[in-house]
């Protein structure tokens, strides 16, 4: 960084209730509300013990990024420490390949909220809109870090609110018989058709890989650490609160779609929450989904946009990346990495009417192999981070990961088990052949990259 940067850090400007929704929104997107049907599919009602195991795993993963995240808050998390106990590569491996997830994310989250506006205004091109939230989302990232909080503490809770509301008037379906002439359902349907596990062990095992996907985005919490007012107290809290949550929320939501509508039939007659909002008699109940789709594609791209903004501002601190990103505007949110990504996103938004579908695919691909990619980085991470600690340090760290190292190695075997799952699923087959050619890029790019730039120590940002 350049004399007159030196005294220039990201702005503390995040509030507890923010950490708790950008955690918890991070991991619930359009999956739950549209693609859950696609899981349901697979394993029946025991699909809700696949995202108790998942679950497990993701609260590990998260407690491996916490213990880190509380004794180093920096902003680029995951990044940041791979550089540091890993080795200059392994950050710059995990920088880019997360970086460029979020950008194809980003890409999907502005293509559906143009989808999901045609349903009300079909006239409006799909381009038009995805470039009016482009533009709109852009300018909120780049006004300060508590303006992305604040937005994305009302987004989130906009989802949040809609999936309550659903485990609750459907709780008052199968209990009370609301909406069904005072006839309580019941919860036969978790077995009466076929079982609780209709397609066997085989079905939980395969439901294991979409269910992981949809966790996806969970370990923003870690990302925020730079900009969290007191992230001793915040990260400990949004990481032991969002994991029972998140639990809640996913069992609680597909426990009660199964309750109520038998397990093969869900999503065959449209979104199972326009549905139950429906057999209730509120009216409007396809526009309120909308609604809440909408807002839940435009709170994963403004997470997204500012998880690659920061992350490349990281990288460049790292001399991993062009030393142009690690300049703050004067209210402290990293300017070029996010216009830098938004640039990218604009390519992306022409990009996806004339790239052949295949094409998007693959990109996708690399996409999910990402969020794996970043998961295994923090438990090695995490790892290694223990082994540099003295006996002393260890006592007096904050927030330590339970039943270590036992859990980091069951947690690393299960994402190992997750890719191996991955080459049996037809449509994502291919991820396992586009990651090693994007790793090889990545690897090419940084051999040169060692050329250009002086390798030198992290720049850190931690708080002392």
């Amino acid at each position: 960084m350049s004399k007159g940067n030196q005294n220039q850090r990201l702005q503390r400007g995040l509030d507890n209730r923010h950490i708790q929704l950008i955690a918890l929104g991070g991991a619930i997107g359009v999956g739950l509300f549209y693609g859950s049907s696609a899981t349901i599919q697979m394993a029946g009602p025991s699909i809700l013990f696949s995202y108790l195991v998942g679950g497990l795993v993701i609260f590990t993963i998260m407690r491996a990024l916490g213990e880190m995240a509380v004794d180093e808050p920096v902003s680029g998390s995951f990044s940041s420490y791979a550089h540091r106990y890993l080795g200059a590569f392994a950050g710059y491996l995990t920088g880019w390949t997360y970086w460029f997830m979020w950008v194809v994310v980003g890409m999907a989250e502005i293509t559906v909220t143009g989808v999901y506006v045609n349903y009300w205004f079909p006239d409006i091109p799909q381009w038009l809109v995805a470039l009016a939230v482009l533009i709109v989302i852009t300018l909120i990232n780049l006004a300060n870090v508590k303006a992305y909080g604040e937005f994305e503490f009302w987004f989130a809770l906009i989802k949040v609110v809609a999936i309550i509301g659903m485990i609750l008037l459907g709780l008052g379906i199968i209990f009370l018989g609301i909406g069904n002439g005072g006839q309580p359902i019941g919860l036969d349907n978790l077995w009466i058709h076929g079982g609780f596990m209709p397609n066997g062990i085989n079905g939980i095992v395969m439901s294991l890989v979409l269910v992981m996907f949809s966790f996806g985005g969970v370990e923003l919490v870690g990302i925020t650490a730079g900009e969290a007012k007191n992230p001793q107290k915040s990260i400990p809290l949004a990481i032991n609160n969002v994991i029972w949550r998140i639990l809640i929320f996913y069992i609680g939501a597909l426990g009660v779609m199964m309750a109520i509508y038998p397990w093969n039939e869900v999503g065959t007659n449209g979104s199972p929450f326009v549905l139950i909002f429906e057999k209730v008699g509120i009216p409007g109940a396809a526009h309120i989904i909308n609604f809440v789709v909408i807002t839940a594609a435009l709170s994963a791209f403004n997470s997204g946009l500012f998880a690659s903004g920061r992350m490349l501002h990281n990288l460049s601190l790292q001399n991993n990346g062009p030393k142009y990103f690690g300049k703050l505007s004067k209210n402290g949110s990293p300017r070029r990495g996010i216009l830098f990504s938004s640039l990218f996103l604009l390519v992306a938004v022409v990009l996806n009417y004339i790239v052949p579908e295949k094409v998007f695919l693959y990109i996708s691909a690399v996409a999910t192999v990402a969020v794996i990619t970043s998961w295994t980085i923090i438990l090695i991470a995490q790892l290694k981070f223990r082994q540099s600690k003295t006996k002393k340090e260890i006592e007096k760290l904050a927030f330590k990961m339970p039943l270590y190292p036992i859990s980091t190695y069951l947690a690393l075997t299960f994402l190992a088990l997750v890719i191996v799952l991955i080459g049996f699923i037809e449509d994502m087959r291919i991820a396992l052949v586009v990651a090693p050619i994007w790793f090889l890029i990545l690897y090419i790019g940084y051999k040169i990259k060692k050329k250009d730039f002086t390798e030198g120590p992290i720049e850190s940002e931690v708080v002392e």
